[in-house]
């Protein structure tokens, strides 16, 4: 059976890692995933107090914590619920059935004749004396898990599948709950003077100006270009990094020109070539072809990146707001030349982030800090201008698609070509921290690497259309330098592929002269997806949609996120004058088995937004040293006045596995968007952001 275990299991095989009944008759599941944002805390404690019928609110979760919780890797990809929830209804499920196994013996019975309410045991529904906090034993956790025992079936779920509510919400709301309001002892401040690229150097600092515009008392730690401010008071070390710009002179900074941010100037820049799929089909039908992009974007946290560090007796404690504490740890331990043993990373919530922002990057400042002045609590926080300017972007994306037709108008020979740099350059695929490449002999750049198709692809992410097409095939041209540094950010490569293959299916539609549903319909065996489509097609009011050019849309495109995690289908209703204006969303996904309903709306309605904000208006700018676009004014995100109203479908599929569904919604949004704009205006915009001067283009060109 252990070769059928999820990874998480197979790395971390002992119970009292995962489970704990302790004295206050509460259990303590401990988890390797995080909390970013997701809800997916809230979803692991019901999987666990299903399976082992206890009431939700007896489990208190740990997450994230190298000290005391398993090693699950990083939380990406939309695979919490897929591997963590798995092997937590697994553990789960066998601590229930060794509890009952050694009770059943000592009361002379069947195993299946004890049922369990709250904790307790009870025999043909009669009190044993017997529960969980005073019966678990030492013998309970001896052997390692196997996986062996069967789970609950879900027509016997009572918590599993309800919406319960979020226990940290309360803390968020009140302010108290993030990584920023961490208050320790011996607690310094510190800002960083940021190295402007990877190899410049610093080669004078005006400590005396930087001490007169500070207006305060603080330390410069300096380790080679790695330069920082501490002191007591934040705003005395917040004024030394501002002044400290004006006063550091660099040599051999990058110069990088606006040219560098659009995605066609990865065309031709030296690459690693890939060919995926099919070989072409001998044919002589017509071929049609059109390039679709999107520019570098950020994360935009609401909050910009923070980390704390202790430096104690040789050992190191860190708190951060990383997706992957153990990587971290691993990472800083190497960095700084400690042993891992002597590393403890503890996860602390951020102000929300679906990718590889600076948390990390925030993280390891502190850790260098903390090392030079050993005994404090060292507090690192980005200022809003180094968030914009330095975290990992997420790539530009140059996708170009050219289909054969047969006759009918129908795609039987289909090829994506890519173009990005790396959607994945995280410390533990070989991206290197901004710290690490400032301190004193940095290693060299890895080599560009995407994840493989096997864990969904980077850049080659939902490039492979799931229409039944005879032959298709994608090729990738993975950059091997980018101007800027890149890593993952929601969907990574799905977003700009599925914007291009659904534009490009109500592009064909229309050649072919059908309607754009039906024209999928006709080529789409998968009911899961014909029903959504059908589905949304309804409620939006499809049949009636009025004709092409008036200024005002209704756009639909579907996708299976990653071809193999959660669908959805989206259908977006717009107008187009001086700006666009979503004005109604209709949305239907299907991840199988949905373990909280309230939290997954959340999510699909989340990942709306995001993508609609994305399409109309985020573009990372570069010039000069770096990025340009460095506060809310030139990198603009969706507003609250600008959300529209979204109804959404959660299918009910309780018998089929869960799917990931984090970020299903993000590419269907994006094209129903630029199909919908089409549907208004009558002309096709393919470049992202679909901005009020490049749709002014598109009605002029």
């Amino acid at each position: 059976m252990s070769d059928t275990l999820p990874l998480s299991i197979l790395n971390n095989r002992r119970l009292e890692k995962w489970l704990r009944f302790d004295a206050d008759r509460t259990l303590r599941l401990a988890v390797g995933k995080v909390e970013i944002g997701q809800g997916v805390l809230t979803a692991l404690t019901q999987i666990a107090a299903e399976e082992l019928d206890i009431d939700v609110d007896r489990v208190n979760i740990l997450a994230g914590d190298t000290a005391d919780a398993p090693d699950e890797g990083s939380t990406s990809s939309s695979q919490s619920i897929e591997v963590s929830g798995r092997s937590v209804r697994l553990v789960s499920a066998e601590l229930r059935s060794r509890v009952l196994t050694r009770l059943a013996q000592r009361l002379n019975c069947s195993p299946g004749d004890i049922t369990v309410e709250d904790g307790s045991f009870l025999l043909e529904a009669q009190p044993t004396g017997h529960d969980y906090w005073s019966f678990v034993s030492d013998a309970d956790y001896a052997a390692d898990i196997t996986g062996s025992v069967v789970p609950k079936s879900p027509s016997a779920y009572r918590v599993v599948g309800q919406p319960v509510p979020r226990k940290d919400l309360i803390a968020k709301v009140s302010g108290a709950a993030f990584i920023h309001d961490i208050v320790r002892p011996d607690m310094l401040h510190a800002r960083v003077l940021r190295q402007p690229s990877r190899g410049a150097q610093l080669v004078s600092l005006d400590e005396a100006a930087i001490r007169r515009a500070a207006r305060g008392d603080f330390r410069t730690v300096r380790v080679g270009n790695f330069v920082a401010f501490v002191g007591i008071d934040e705003t005395v070390v917040q004024r030394a990094a501002v002044a400290a710009l004006s006063h550091a002179k660099w040599e051999g900074a990058r110069v990088l020109t606006p040219a560098h941010g659009e995605a066609a100037w990865y065309v031709g820049q030296p690459s690693d070539d890939r060919l995926i799929g099919d070989a072409p089909i001998a044919n002589t039908g017509e071929v049609v072809t059109a390039i679709y992009s999107r520019p570098f974007v950020a994360h935009a946290a609401m909050a910009p990146s923070c980390g704390l560090a202790e430096f104690r007796d040789g050992h190191m404690e860190v708190w951060s707001h990383t997706q992957g504490v153990y990587p971290l740890r691993n990472s800083i331990a190497e960095i700084l030349g400690l042993s891992v043993a002597n590393v403890i990373v503890r996860h602390a919530h951020g102000a929300g982030c679906y990718g590889h922002n600076g948390a990390d990057d925030a993280a390891l400042d502190a850790a260098v800090i903390a090392q030079q002045i050993p005994g404090h609590c060292i507090r690192v926080q980005w200022r809003r201008e180094e968030e914009f300017g330095f975290e990992p972007v997420s790539t530009a994306h140059r996708t170009r698609i050219a289909a054969e037709l047969d006759s009918a108008g129908r795609p039987v020979d289909w090829t994506t070509e890519v173009w990005a740099g790396s959607h994945v350059q995280r410390p533990i695929y070989g991206g290197l921290f901004l710290a690490q490449e400032a301190l004193p002999n940095p290693p060299p750049p890895a080599r560009a690497g995407d994840p493989p198709e096997a864990n969904g692809g980077g850049g080659t992410r939902n490039g492979t259309p799931l229409y039944d097409f005879a032959a298709k095939r994608i090729v990738h041209h993975l950059a091997l330098q980018t101007p800027v540094r890149t890593s993952s950010l929601r969907g990574l490569g799905a977003l700009p592929n599925v914007f291009a293959m659904e534009c490009f299916m109500d592009e064909l539609a229309e050649r072919a002269g059908m309607d754009p549903v039906a024209y999928r319909l006709s080529l789409l065996s998968d009911p899961r997806a014909r029903y959504l489509i059908e589905n949304v097609a309804a409620r939006c009011g499809w049949a009636s949609r009025w004709a092409v050019g008036t200024g005002r849309g209704l756009g639909l495109a579907w996708a299976r996120y990653k071809n193999k995690a959660a669908y959805a289908c989206v259908a977006v209703e717009l107008e187009v004058d001086q700006e666009i204006r979503l004005k109604r969303v209709w949305c239907c996904a299907d991840a199988g088995l949905v373990i909280n309903p309230d939290g997954a709306k959340n999510q699909v309605e989340g990942g709306i937004i995001h993508a609609a904000s994305m399409t109309l208006k985020e573009q990372v700018t570069l010039d000069g040293a770096g990025i340009t676009s460095l506060d809310w004014a030139s990198y603009p995100i969706m507003t609250f006045s600008e959300v529209p109203e979204i109804s959404t479908e959660i299918v009910h599929a309780p018998d089929l596995p869960t799917l990931g569904m984090g970020e299903c919604t993000f590419g269907p949004t994006a094209a129903a968007i630029g199909n919908a704009v089409y549907h208004a205006l009558g002309v096709r915009v393919r470049d992202m952001p679909l901005t009020r001067e490049r749709i002014a283009a598109a009605l002029v060109g």
